[in-house]
This record gives C-alpha cells, sequence and structure tokens, in this order.
C-alpha cells in the first residue's frame, strides 16, 4: 500500500526529473547542461557527451567541448549537430567550440511552450503519485487497518503534500519561463 512517505519521495522525484529537463532547454546563455542530451558514437556504442568530454563555459556565449579521446573529435561534433539543439560546432583539431546563437522571439515562444509540456507531464505524476496514496489510504480503512477519522487525516495530508509540489512545479515554471523570454 503507497503511504504518504512514499507518495511525497515519487512527487519529490518527479519535481527534480522537471528540474533536470528544464535545464536542457536554451536560454540565450551557454550551459554544459545545454549539452546533456547529446550522444556520441564511441567504443563500438552510443554514449553520454559528458562521458567523452568535459563541457566548459569560458563566457556566456560559448561552449568548450575538450574531449578525452582525440579521436572522438568528429564523432562529438556529429553528435552535436544531429542532436537538434540548433547549435553550430566548430572543430578546431583539438577542442569543438559551440557558439550559443541569441534565441529568436519565435524560438523563445517555442521553448516556452516545451516548458509548459515538461511542466504538465510533472504535473500528471505528482497527480498519479496522490492517486495511488488516495488508494491505499482508502483501502487501508476499508480492511478496518485505520479509522475513518485517521484516514481523513491522512488523505487531507496528501492533498497537502500535492498542492506543495505543484505550487513548486509553478515556480519552477515561471522562473524558467522568464529565464527564456529575457532578451
Amino acid at each position: 500500500m503507497p503511504s504518504l512517505k512514499e507518495a511525497r519521495s515519487r512527487m519529490s522525484d518527479a519535481v527534480d526529473a522537471l528540474r533536470r529537463e528544464f535545464a536542457t532547454v536554451r536560454t540565450g546563455k551557454a550551459t554544459p547542461a545545454l549539452l546533456d542530451t547529446v550522444k556520441v558514437e564511441a567504443y563500438g556504442g552510443k554514449m553520454p557527451l559528458n562521458q567523452v568530454a568535459s563541457v566548459h563555459t569560458p563566457d556566456a556565449t560559448l561552449l568548450v567541448v575538450q574531449p578525452f579521446d582525440k579521436s572522438l573529435l568528429g564523432e562529438i561534433e556529429k553528435g552535436i549537430q544531429v542532436a537538434d539543439l540548433g547549435l553550430n560546432p566548430g572543430n578546431d583539431g583539438n577542442v569543438i567550440r559551440v557558439p550559443i546563437p541569441p534565441l529568436t522571439e519565435e524560438r523563445r515562444k517555442e521553448f516556452a511552450k516545451l516548458l509548459h509540456k515538461m511542466a504538465e507531464e510533472a504535473r500528471v505524476s505528482v497527480r498519479h503519485a496522490r492517486k495511488l496514496a488516495r488508494d491505499g489510504i482508502q483501502q487501508r480503512i476499508k480492511d478496518h487497518e485505520i479509522g475513518e477519522d485517521d484516514g481523513r487525516r491522512e488523505l487531507e495530508q496528501v492533498e497537502t503534500v500535492t498542492h506543495e509540489f505543484t505550487d513548486e512545479i509553478d515556480e519552477l515554471l515561471q522562473r524558467k519561463e522568464q529565464e527564456v523570454m529575457a532578451i
């Protein structure tokens, strides 16, 4: 039976996942997290970029990718290009420089829509955790493991926790949306 503690843990996981997803959305500023979704063909398989190279941000408009193995320069460059991030990497034989172009208004609006979609998916996860907890509490009431008053209190606690996490999601969305829409 899912408990309030398990529901809180699942809701927290949903918010953490949303934070990670938000980190991959461009805001016009260079951040290594922009390349977290990049996969590179290396050593006979697809590997995350951060396992074959280090990413640095010397300034707000440039990412520098330093491969651990220079023979992977071409594959890393190709991986960044096919990741569909709207970035155009340049390879100088030692490192890959990835200039971060300023976002157009249209692109900012696309990112804002994407952020709303990500936030809604997180809200759905939170509501799912709430439903599991509520069902578990109601089953315990039905099986007479807890009294109706205790069950009602637990249901109220589940609602309170749910509101905390949905409010946190809304706050994260608002902050990230302001970041994306800022020129």
